[in-house]
């Protein structure tokens, strides 16, 4: 099976982290944290901000690595390194994705998360229940 290294900004601000909805492809509509893939020589944090750069024109800072997320999709491995950032720079735009919204805890799951996305937000939910 295909396997694909992808990196996922947890993109928090006034309490709030950010949920991009998709915008092409196989899993258009679903919605997911922002990035990519990692390109050959990149560390997974310049990964990151090159990726979320080109799909929302912000400059971010990558606070700190979360979780990663191995998931099997029908045609090919899901590997997902996923941190949390803050945005320093740029008002957001959506170049890739067709729609965001920033969310709170308490609504994090409102919206229909992609597979691999959804065990983020569990992770997400569980680590702020022990903050609060």
């Amino acid at each position: 099976m295909k396997k694909i290294n992808v990196v996922a900004a947890i993109i928090l601000q006034n309490g709030k982290i950010l949920a991009t909805q998709r915008g092409y492809g196989e899993f258009e509509g679903g919605w997911e944290f922002p990035g990519g893939k990692i390109e050959p020589g990149e560390t997974p944090e310049n990964a990151l901000v090159r990726e979320i750069r080109e799909e929302l024109s912000i400059e971010i800072i990558v606070e700190k690595f979360v979780t990663t997320v191995d998931y099997d999709y029908p045609n090919f491995h899901l590997n997902m390194q996923c941190f949390l950032c803050s945005v320093v720079k740029g008002d957001l735009t959506l170049l890739e994705h067709s729609d965001s919204k920033w969310l709170s805890k308490e609504n994090l799951e409102t919206v229909n998360w992609l597979p691999a996305d959804i065990e983020v937000v569990q992770t997400l939910i569980h680590d702020l229940a022990k903050t609060t």
